[in-house]
C-alpha cells in the first residue's frame, strides 16, 4: 500500500483532528476531553482502545511477531496563544505551542491506515497517546502501568517549527539526540525580621542570592567543558513587602546534560552547594527534584533502518538532516532507555515570516502540509519495520 497515496487523500480528516486538539488544549495529566477524543475516534476505525493510566492505549495486527509502539504526546502548555489561526485555544489559558497536537493528529491517521491493512501486517502495533511529556510525567505514568509489556521497538515523530520548508527529516544515530533534564525547586527557610534591623534576621533572599552565583560558578568551573551543560534558574521569589525580610525564599529551575555522567555529578554538586550554602549563612534549604529524565539517545541500527524506510515513500522534497542533537529535553527518553528506539524531528514550518516565532511562543504557527507526511511515515515504518523484523533481534 502507498501510505503516502493514502496519508493525502486523508489529510483534512488529519488536519481536522488536529485542529481539535489545539481549539481543545489541556495541559498535565488529566486530559479527560483529549483520553474521549481519542477513544472515539479509534473505535470508530474499529479498534478496542483502553485507558492505560492517563493516557490511551489501542493494538492491532496479528499474534506471533513482533510488537512495535507508535508514540504520540498530546498535551499543550499553560500559557495564552497569540497565533490568529481561525481555531486557536479560547481559553486563554492553555496552547497547542509545542505541536503534540499534531502527533495526536497524525497517529490517529496512521492508526486508521493500519487498520485498514492490518491483514498485510507481519506483527503487532501498540498505539500510545501520551498526556504530560511537558511537565515529564506521562510517559513515566503510562510505563507504570504497563505501555511498554511485550513490546519490542518504539518509534515517535516531534513537528518543528521554524523557517524551514516542510520535507526535512531530523535524526541521531550515534549520539545524544536531545538532553537529559533534571527540574528542580530550592525552599530556603531564615528568619524575618523588620527591614531596619537585618542583624535580627537570617535573610532567605541573601542565601538565595549567594546560591545562585554559586550555581552559576558550577557550570563554568566544575563542567567538562567539551560536555554540553545548561543549569537555568527561571524563577526566584521571596517576600510580600519592602521592609520585611521574609522568613522563605524559593528558586527553582533547570539542568540539562548530553551526557549521563555530567548529569550524576552535577545532581549531586548541585545538593551540595544548596545545602552548604545555607548553613554557610546561617539558614536551611530543601531541594526537591520535581522532574527528572535521562538523555534521549536512540538506537543507532533501528534509526538507520527507519531513515531507509522512510525515504522508501513518494514524498516530494524529503532530505535526511543526521547528527540532529537539540538542548531541550523529552520523555520519550525513559521509553528509549528500556526498548530500541527512534525519535524524530519533521520540518514543519514556513520560510516566509510566519516561521519567526519558535516554539513555546504564543505566536508560533505550524504548517499542516506535514501532517500527511506524519502518518504515512508512521504507518509505513511500522509495517516495514515488523517486516524485517520477524526474526531479528538488535544486538
Amino acid at each position: 500500500m502507498d501510505f503516502y497515496e493514502r496519508a493525502l487523500a486523508l489529510r483534512e480528516e488529519t488536519v481536522s483532528h488536529r485542529r481539535w486538539f489545539h481549539s481543545n488544549a489541556e495541559v498535565g495529566l488529566d486530559m479527560p476531553k483529549g483520553r474521549a477524543y481519542v477513544t472515539d475516534q479509534l473505535r470508530g476505525y474499529g479498534l478496542d482502545p483502553h485507558p492505560c493510566g492517563h493516557g490511551v492505549i489501542a493494538e492491532l495486527g496479528r499474534e506471533g511477531g513482533r510488537t512495535i509502539l507508535l508514540r504520540a504526546d498530546m498535551d499543550a502548555l499553560p500559557m495564552p496563544e497569540e497565533s490568529g489561526e481561525s481555531f486557536a485555544c479560547p481559553t486563554g489559558e492553555e496552547a497547542h505551542t509545542c505541536g503534540h497536537d499534531f502527533h495526536a493528529a497524525m497517529l490517529l491517521a496512521a492508526a486508521k491506515m493500519l487498520k485498514e491493512k492490518e491483514s498485510m501486517l507481519s506483527g503487532r502495533v501498540r498505539f500510545m497517546f501520551q498526556p504530560a511529556e511537558e511537565t515529564l510525567e506521562g510517559a513515566k505514568d503510562m510505563l507504570a502501568n504497563g505501555v511498554l509489556e511485550g513490546v519490542d521497538a518504539a518509534l515517535a515523530y516531534h513537528v518543528g517549527s521554524g523557517r524551514m520548508p516542510v520535507g526535512l527529516f531530523m535524526y541521531n544515530s550515534g549520539g545524544t539526540m536531545m538532553y537529559s533534564m533534571n527540574g528542580f525547586r530550592i525552599t530556603i527557610r531564615g528568619k524575618g525580621a523588620h527591614g531596619a534591623y537585618p542583624q535580627s534576621a537570617i535573610d532567605p533572599i541573601n542565601i538565595g542570592v549567594h546560591m545562585y552565583l554559586a550555581l552559576e560558578s558550577l557550570i563554568a568551573r566544575e563542567t567538562d567543558p567539551g560536555k554540553a551543560c545548561a543549569l537555568t534558574i527561571g524563577n526566584f521569589s521571596a517576600g510580600s513587602a519592602a521592609n520585611i525580610i521574609p522568613d522563605t525564599a524559593v528558586l527553582q529551575g533547570t539542568l540539562r546534560t548530553d551526557d549521563s555522567a555530567s548529569r550524576e555529578k552535577l545532581v549531586r554538586r548541585l545538593q551540595e552547594i544548596v545545602h552548604r550554602t545555607a548553613e554557610v549563612f546561617g539558614g536551611t534549604a530543601k531541594i526537591e527534584m520535581i522532574s527528572e529524565v535521562p538523555p534521549l539517545r536512540c538506537d543507532p541500527a533501528m534509526t538507520k533502518e527507519i531513515a531507509g524506510y522512510m525515504e522508501e515513500l513518494p514524498i516530494p522534497g524529503l532530505t535526511p538532516v543526521p547528527d540532529t542533537s537539540a538542548s531541550a529535553s523529552e520523555d520519550f527518553a525513559v521509553i528509549a532507555e528500556r526498548v530500541p528506539s527512534v525519535f524524530m524531528y519533521l520540518s514543519a514550518g514556513y520560510t516566509d515570516e510566519r516561521g519567526d516565532a519558535p516554539a513555546h511562543n504564543p505566536k508560533v504557527q505550524f504548517n499542516e502540509d506535514v501532517c500527511p507526511i506524519g502518518s504515512a511515515c508512521l504507518a509505513h515504518c511500522a509495517v516495514r519495520w515488523l517486516e524485517e523484523h520477524r526474526h531479528v533481534e538488535y544486538s
